[in-house]
């Protein structure tokens, strides 16, 4: 609660008990105002201690100095009911506005009166922006503060309240008042005047903040609970202190036998060690078997020495024998070949007879049948005169048909020219139908990938992308990943500027559909994962680079242009891991994005290209390096293209374009087809035709040949015919003669022949003998070579093991001398232990588990109850922090009850209070209206927070009442003054303003007001009224209580 809203509270609980002495704080002394409203300068105005009236016409400034006294004294602008921000308080064309109030600071309740004397200034200066500052001075001048705190306790300590209509009533309010149909307003007004709601919501306030306090202390009591359970525990671990020592004095003694325990094994190790050296230097097994082995190889190499001589003779006489096997086998060799040659002649001659013989039997058939001839009858020219007309005929008939299969194989050739042209058009009508009808699917996809994208964005990147993703998080969510991958990397990025995504796609490519993993485990799973909607060779490519989550520092590698930025610049990603696997993999910081083609032609290939820039794309997709230019396929952004509706129309565009070709060339290729169907017929048919005729000339042909040679052979001459058979028979005798001479000399050679192979057979026999008379020799020699490598073998390893025996034993007697020093230092050791030797009856390994048993028991004990310091330490604070706490809620439990009752208290004594109030309020105001000859009521109602205010004129007593709404203007401002009056006598406060009180009333209601002011202001003589009046004050009494302040009228009425 607030020190203003205490003060308050208590201000009104004791009411007049607590009054401060009246007339000596907290009086307005002076104001002065500059720059404030449309006043460039007012006053100051010096107030008197009792009743003041503030005079002018309107404009004048009368409500200014009014609206200036509660903005000066802090006061919010809203309360003011002239502005909704102070800045609406500077004056026009100005930059500040400046309002200074005095306040008396006398008398024994002064506010630290040897700090600001006799009088409190405050300044407050307003900027024109709303801002205020405060300067708090004292008496002389000096600046005390400029704090808003300080001027709050100041006005809490002179009971001064700005938004109380008691202090200060303005037209609106009084308007607001008397125009409302509320009664709930009335009473809500009669509250705030008296306090009274205040002090109801700070009793509400402290009801609940009892309620949450109680709470608090509930939960409180539970922790006390669980404070018991800790102290209890402390005091179990504390109890438990003794079996701890118990176990530290058994691991002690353990560790004394350990240590002499160790002695003696180290001393049976000792003897142990000693007993082996003695046996090892007393074993001769080594060096005997070494002379053993030394005797076997000198036994096996003399045996060797005389194999070896004897195998060396029998090769010598194998040499030899294999010289004159080479020699035999040449002549072998040239005997063979004359033999065959000699066999070639006798073979030819012998079909060279075979020959003449069936020439000489041809003859003898000839002849005979020419005999044969001339015996049949004499019609024999006849026929032969018929045969020789038919053979003409015949040939005429031939070359017909001959010219005939010369026509049809030129149509044949001209046909399968046609044919093949045909066919050729066909395939290159397939072939653009082809590849339009594959680029309508690819639209197609590509259309349906849309209007899927527009439900989900990563459609776009393929139809099983979403479901790929899915199958990520469940992956990582089931802890397969090490770290999630990203991608695809299409999805991650955005662009600063929309124009530039055809530029991006050609740049990155295949990269827009990529994944980036952390490390190649995660790759495998994502391939696993990939398998399931994508066959092998046809996935997603996968980056494998480690995740940072800082991005590269590129600042000496980046390409700088100050007209055109780099990749790296137009893009923004979700993570660092996206930017940094493209700078990697693609080098974005280092290639430019140029809008214009000419322009990037001119900065890449005419001039010097911009440092670290290696390549560059223009805004259609267009490839530029130094001397190369490379032609975008694309024309429209496939994946960062932001207008899906714009695409899909042009790819309905295009599709019905497409859709119009395929009819048209599924027409086409038609037509050729039964074209070629035709020309196939046709081709067939002549082929056919050209067959028969083949065969006909075939026929024709056949029949000239039986006929010609039936003419030949009837022509031939009997004679001639004997006269060659003559011939020929000569001939075959001679050939018989040169057959039986080439037999002979045949027979000549194969003898030859028969007996060098004889001659070779015996010298390869020989060379045999020798073979295997050296084969049981080469065999013994080669299993004595093996056995001497054997023993020599062995010889080596005897030698390696007597040299590793004496090793053995020198380095048994370096670790005996080793050990002795270890076991005078464990010796040492243990008499630092325990300075008497142990007897220990088990063994090292049973002992140290024993003690680290013991070990892990104390350090169970230590972990669940410390130290043996640090428990008595706990079980201490422990103890008094229970008792502090249980003694803390029960103190606590004990101020709630009686806070409770206090509060009950305090509300009885409020509701008698409120009671007593409001008919002291309906006293005062009966009194005042009697004074009018008026009569009237008020009502209250607490119960519904309610006040029903009625008036009842002069002349109107005898009727019903009159609500005040029903009043004329005078009226109703007169009974405003009756109710504002009755508020004053029964709150405090240390000056009291009205505004306007008597606009609307006539002079008997007027005079009558001032009157029952004038006898107010006489009873409370202590206190200060300041009035604000429009109307003439000459009727006013002359009396020194009575200061009026005649304002100038406003400047544009004297111009």
């Amino acid at each position: 609660m607030s020190k203003r809203k205490g003060k308050l509270i208590n201000d009104v609980i004791t009411v007049k008990s607590c009054k401060v002495t009246p007339g000596d704080i907290g009086l307005i002394e002076s104001v002065t105002l500059r720059n404030f409203m449309c006043h460039h300068n007012l006053g100051p105005f010096q107030f008197g201690p009792n009743v003041n009236f503030i005079v002018g016409n309107n404009g004048s400034g009368k409500s200014a100095i009014l609206t200036a006294l509660i903005v000066g004294l802090g006061g919010k602008a809203t309360v003011t009911n002239r502005g909704v921000s102070l800045k609406d308080f500077v004056k026009t064309g100005e930059n500040t506005a400046d309002i200074s109030v005095m306040l008396r600071n006398r008398g024994a309740d002064a506010y630290k009166h040897d700090v600001y004397g006799d009088c409190i200034t405050v300044e407050q200066r307003i900027l024109s922006d709303g801002c205020r500052t405060y300067r708090l001075k004292s008496k002389s001048g000096q600046l005390i503060s400029n704090k808003k705190e300080e001027l709050t306790a100041i006005l809490d300590h002179f009971n001064i309240q700005l938004d109380n209509p008691v202090s200060i009533l303005s037209q609106e309010m009084s308007k607001q008042f008397l125009h409302s149909k509320s009664e709930s307003d009335k009473y809500k007004f009669f509250m705030k005047a008296t306090l009274l709601e205040q002090m109801k919501r700070d009793y509400i306030h402290i009801k609940h903040t009892e309620k949450v306090t109680r709470q608090q202390v509930e939960r409180q009591e539970e922790c006390l609970k669980d404070l018991k359970q800790e102290f209890l525990q402390r005091k179990e671990q504390y109890e438990n202190l003794s079996s701890l020592s118990n176990l530290k004095e058994v691991l002690e003694n353990l560790k004394k036998k350990m240590a002499w325990c160790l002695v003696e094994e180290k001393e049976q190790i000792i003897q142990h060690l000693k007993d082996n050296i003695e046996k090892e230097e007393n074993n001769y097994k080594h060096k005997e078997n070494l002379r053993l082995c030394q005797t076997k190889i000198i036994q096996l190499e003399k045996k060797m020495q005389g194999i070896k001589s004897r195998t060396d003779s029998l090769r010598e006489e194998q040499e030899s024998l294999t010289q004159d096997k080479l020699k035999l086998k040449q002549q072998g060799k040239s005997i063979s070949k004359a033999y065959k040659e000699q066999e070639l002649v006798y073979f030819r001659a012998l079909n060279k007879l075979k020959q003449s013989e069936q020439e000489q039997n041809l003859l003898q058939e000839k002849i005979n049948k020419a005999k044969l001839s001339e015996s049949l009858n004499s019609g024999g020219e006849t026929s032969l005169a018929m045969q020789q007309k038919t053979l003409c005929d015949l040939k005429t008939q031939l070359a017909e048909l001959e010219n005939k299969c010369s026509q049809l194989n030129k149509e044949i050739k001209n046909k399968h020219q046609a044919l093949y042209k045909g066919k050729e058009e066909r395939d290159k009508l397939r072939v653009e139908k082809r590849s339009i009808q594959v680029s309508y699917e690819s639209k197609l996809k590509r259309k349906n990938q849309l209007l899927a994208s527009r439900s989900n964005r990563l459609k776009r990147f393929g139809d099983h992308i979403p479901d790929l993703i899915n199958s990520i998080a469940e992956a990582h969510a089931a802890g397969r990943f090490l770290k999630r991958p990203i991608g695809p990397i299409g999805a991650c990025i955005t662009l600063k500027n929309p124009m530039y995504s055809v530029a991006v796609e050609c740049c990155l490519r295949s990269f827009m559909k990529a994944f980036c993993c952390d490390n190649y485990k995660d790759e495998t799973v994502l391939q696993e994962l990939m398998s399931h909607y994508y066959p092998k060779g046809n996935r997603p490519q996968i980056i494998v680079s480690p995740f940072s989550d800082k991005l590269y520092n590129v600042h000496g590698r980046k390409a700088h242009h100050p007209d055109y930025p780099s990749v790296l610049d137009i893009i923004t990603a979700t993570s660092p891991v996206i930017i940094n696997c493209l700078i990697d993999m693609r080098g974005i910081e280092s290639i430019l994005i140029i809008k214009e083609k000419d322009k990037a032609r001119t900065v890449m290939q005419h001039c010097r290209p911009p440092k670290n820039c290696r390549e560059a794309f223009t805004a259609e997709g267009d490839q530029v390096f130094l001397n190369r230019y490379y032609t975008s396929e694309f024309s429209l952004a496939k994946y960062l293209s932001g207008d899906i509706e714009t695409e899909l129309r042009l790819l309905e565009s295009d599709l019905a374009n497409r859709d119009a070709q395929l009819s048209r060339f599924e027409l086409h290729v038609n037509s050729v087809t039964e074209d070629i169907v035709n020309m196939e017929s046709s081709l067939n048919g002549t082929i056919m035709s050209l067959k028969s005729t083949q065969a006909s000339v075939n026929k024709v042909k056949a029949s000239i040949i039986e006929l010609e040679t039936a003419c030949e052979e009837q022509t031939d001459d009997i004679t001639s015919l004997e006269e060659v058979t003559q011939e020929n028979q000569h001939k075959i005798k001679t050939e018989k003669q040169t057959v039986e001479a080439a037999k002979a000399e045949l027979d000549k050679h194969r003898k030859m022949s028969e007996e060098s192979d004889l001659k070779y057979s015996s010298v390869r026999n020989q060379i045999d003998q020798l073979s295997e008379e050296m084969d049981p020799l080469k065999d013994e020699q080669l299993k004595l070579e093996v056995e001497c490598v054997k023993y020599e073998r062995n010889l080596k390893l005897l030698e390696n093991k007597l040299k590793a025996h004496e090793d053995n034993i020198q380095g048994m007697k370096s670790d005996l001398s080793e050990r002795e020093e270890e076991l005078q230092e464990y010796v040492a050791k243990a008499k630092e232990i325990s300075p008497e030797r142990q007897h220990v009856t088990c063994s090292t390994r049973a002992m140290d588990l024993e003690i680290t048993r013991l070990k892990k028991k104390l350090k169970v004990y230590e972990s669940s109850y410390g130290e043996t310091e640090q428990v008595v330490r706990d079980y201490a604070e422990a103890l008094s922090l229970y008792r502090e706490k249980t003694n803390q809620v029960r103190d606590l439990r004990r101020f709630i009850d009686c806070l409770d009752n206090i509060i009950t208290d305090r509300q009885n004594r409020y509701k008698i209070m409120r009671r007593s109030l409001s008919v002291r309020c309906k006293l005062y105001f009966n009194n005042f209206l009697i004074k009018m000859k008026c009569c009237g009521s008020m009502i209250f109602d607490h119960n519904n927070e309610t006040l029903s205010i009625s008036v009842k004129p002069p002349g109107k007593e005898k009727g019903s009442a009159s609500d005040m709404r029903l009043l004329s203007g005078g009226e109703r401002s007169f009974s405003t003054v009756c109710f504002m009056l009755s508020l004053w006598e029964i709150t405090e406060s240390p000056f009291r303003c009205l505004d306007e009180f008597d606009v609307y009333m006539d002079m008997h209601n007027r005079r009558i007001c001032l009157d029952l002011l004038l006898e107010l202001s006489e009873r409370q003589h202590r206190r200060q009224f300041i009035f604000i009046t429009p109307l003439s004050t000459r009727d006013f009494p002359k009396t020194n209580l009575i200061k009026i302040h005649q304002l100038q009228d406003p400047q544009r009425e004297r111009e």
